[in-house]
């Protein structure tokens, strides 16, 4: 009926007016609880206010069985809990001290599902949770056992430990995303690096009865795992193997030793050498960025301008990560089979740079790698400089990365550089006191074209890079040439000086044993030697306050005995033992001026009278020499009324005067004390250990993961 019809449609019409009037006031409702809400401080996110109660020692998971699953499915905020965390103080840290037990407790159990999402925010809190305690302990002096009874509960932390460290393993050898084992090793790292001395880190104990080292081994033996997870797994065995290393035994330390799993040891090798290339690349492109080519006008004028203004820029110091060059000790020291990995030769490849992945970038990066500094990543390398043409191996990059960390020591004294030159130093010991890889660099079928950084001196032009090889003694000797040369300064380095002098007296040892003629430019280091000692006498006074010089110049005595003594067994050719002679002869005034100082402090009863005694008598061959062959080379000449010979003519002199020489013996020439690093180097490498995880705690980084990329990297494995 057309009545009833329009009143139907008139009630439709009030029902819609109805509801949109109703939306419309509810709408407005909640616009002004927002601008009330927004006036008062922003919303709090689930995962806040649940550890808000957390941290006031509530239990949220009374009366909700799921509340823990729930939980680990939200994302972490670290920075709240880093900031939260860090405002409590050491009582309230113990007054909720269980609530800390569970919650370790179930990140543990967490780690033991199957869902990636809860694994992934379980391991972020654990890292979290660790360092958090682990900051508090200095506050109230906190012992080893009572941080762990914060921590994990002292009753169950063997076996939560247990269960927490078999857990990373499995992840770290199986399958699993590579955010998830980065992360494992990011746990493992924050562990063992909780306290700066390493060995007073009583959570470790926990690792050692529970190892790790296949892990890494299995990491070091797969190419893709040491591409994305290397550097971590190198620092890793590092703290490891250095804990508690002079106190009781150490199973890593003990396992590393007997490892002969060749393809683990190359592995290891790819990503000390990746490393050490990444950053000798790097540092050429960034030298040659800060270095332009000038002319000689311009650098006369830099000269005479320095005179008067002061540089306001210091040299960069030397930044590479320790745990590279630590664990390339380790493995030298400890592992005889590495040194064939050592001396490996390979063909020049593109190794991937330090943390950076092959494919696409996980969600959680790897922690560590090479450190410039800044603006690093913006030097251009040029494509004729990554092109390289002969073979490679990772002794001839660590020579190079030596020459740099040397260089480094000459032109500053800070702390970090010394040291890595001192610990380059004394790899090189280690070397050069190996049987086998003596034999291998002394082979002349072996020839290489190694880089070596060398410190700029305006008496000298600059040194080009090499344009034909040589083998790798001839590289060591120039790289301690160019490190006797470079360091002479009144604030003599002395461990410097005597480790270098070290390097050159085991070499001339293994060449006299097994009578190897190296071809090599001898005069060279004769003229460093000679240098050494010119330096010395003339700045007696102020370097003998300050250190018992003598003992550099006793080192260098020794070797030239060496050479008079034993010469005719390793120098290339008669020709050269006649120019030994000559240069002796021609810087007489030098070895007279040192003798007539040791005399001086051997009879005034001086600080140093015993070393320099001992100088006054290593040098009775040297002046046996200058003496016989002055008196020759006097009486030729008068004989020919000749006023300035030549040095054919005294070649001459001295190739038919040899018969009427007389030496005497000397004992010891060729022995030397092997390398033990204790007790003499336990202090310095607990003290670079310190360095090292001091270093590792503030570089690393805890931070709020992007949801969307952990979905996207987790969506893509199969």
């Amino acid at each position: 009926h057309p009545v009833g019809l329009a009143y139907i449609s008139g009630h439709r019409r009030n029902l819609f007016y109805s509801l949109t009037e109703a939306r419309d006031r509810m709408a407005a409702v909640t616009t002004e609880r927002f601008v009330k809400q927004t006036l008062k401080g922003p919303l709090a996110e689930k995962f806040v206010m649940i550890y808000d109660r957390l941290l006031r020692g509530e239990d949220p998971s009374d009366m909700n069985p799921t509340f823990w699953d729930e939980l680990f499915l939200l994302k972490v905020n670290v920075e709240y809990l880093d900031k939260a965390m860090g405002s409590m103080s050491l009582q309230n840290l113990v007054d909720v001290k269980d609530t800390l037990n569970l919650l370790f407790h179930r990140c543990c159990e967490a780690l033991r599902g199957k869902h990636p999402i809860r694994i992934i925010n379980a391991l972020q809190t654990l890292c979290a949770l660790v360092r958090f305690v682990f900051r508090k302990a200095p506050e109230g002096d906190m012992s080893g056992f009572d941080i762990i009874d914060v921590l994990v509960g002292f009753d169950a932390a063997e076996k939560e430990m247990h269960t927490l460290i078999s857990q990373l393993s499995t992840y770290l050898t199986g399958s699993s995303a590579v955010s998830i084992k980065n992360l494992s090793l990011k746990l493992l790292l924050v562990l063992v690096s909780a306290a700066d001395i390493v060995s007073q880190n009583t959570i470790l104990e926990y690792l050692m009865m529970n190892s790790v080292f296949d892990s890494i081994v299995a990491i070091f033996s797969s190419p893709a795992a040491r591409q994305e997870h290397g550097f971590d797994a190198v620092m890793l065995l590092t703290i490891l193997v250095n804990y508690r290393k002079y106190e009781a035994a150490n199973p890593y330390i003990l396992r590393l030793s007997v490892l002969d799993d060749e393809v683990a040891l190359n592995g290891l090798g790819v990503v000390l050498s990746s490393a050490l290339t990444e950053w000798n690349r790097q540092y050429v492109a960034r030298k040659e960025a800060e270095s332009p080519q000038v002319g000689l006008f311009w650098q006369l004028a830099s000269y005479v301008g320095g005179m008067f203004v002061a540089s306001e820029e210091k040299p960069r110091p030397v930044q590479m990560n320790e745990s590279v060059l630590l664990a390339l000790y380790e493995a030298v020291q400890l592992n005889r089979n590495f040194i064939t990995v050592l001396t490996q030769t390979h063909s020049p490849q593109h190794l991937p740079s330090p943390g950076k992945s092959l494919g696409k970038s996980p969600a959680v990066e790897q922690t560590s790698g090479v450190h410039l500094g800044p603006s690093t990543d913006a030097v251009a390398v040029s494509p004729a400089a990554e092109t390289v043409s002969y073979p490679v191996n990772l002794l001839g990059t660590f020579l190079t990365y030596a020459s740099i960390a040397l260089q480094h020591a000459a032109t500053t004294e800070e702390g970090d550089t010394s040291k890595h030159a001192r610990l380059c130093l004394i790899i090189l010991t280690c070397i050069v006191e190996d049987q086998y890889a003596n034999s291998f660099v002394h082979d002349p079928n072996m020839m290489f074209k190694v880089d070596l950084q060398r410190a700029t001196m305006r008496h000298r032009r600059k040194v080009t890079s090499p344009t034909t090889g040589q083998c790798l003694a001839c590289t060591v000797l120039d790289l301690m040439v160019e490190t006797l040369l470079s360091h002479l300064r009144r604030n003599l380095p002395m461990d410097l000086y005597t480790r270098s002098l070290g390097i050159i007296h085991r070499l001339l040892c293994y060449q006299k044993r097994c009578r190897v003629r190296l071809t090599y430019s001898w005069q060279d280091l004769w003229t460093a030697l000679v240098s050494v000692l010119k330096f010395i006498v003339s700045n007696e006074s102020q370097l003998i306050a300050k250190c018992n010089v003598f003992v550099v110049a006793m080192q260098v005595i020794s070797l030239f005995n060496l050479f008079i003594t034993y010469g005719d067994t390793f120098l290339p050719s008669p020709t050269s033992y006649d120019e030994l002679y000559y240069e002796i002869i021609r810087v007489h005034h030098v070895f007279e001026n040192l003798y007539a100082m040791a005399l001086r402090h051997s009879t005034g009863g001086g600080q140093w009278k015993a070393t320099s005694n001992r100088i006054a008598n290593d040098l009775v061959n040297i002046r046996a020499i200058i003496n016989h062959f002055s008196t020759k080379i006097d009486s030729w000449a008068a004989s020919r009324k000749i006023t300035a010979l030549t040095e054919n003519q005294v070649l001459e002199v001295v190739r038919s005067n040899y018969d009427t020489l007389t030496l005497k013996l000397q004992d010891n020439l060729d022995h030397y004390v092997k390398y033990s690093e204790k007790p003499h180097e336990t202090t310095f490498f607990t003290q670079l250990m310190r360095s090292l995880t001091s270093q590792f705690r503030q570089t690393i980084t805890l931070h709020n993961l992007a949801q969307m990329s952990v979905i996207q990297e987790l969506s893509t494995i199969t």
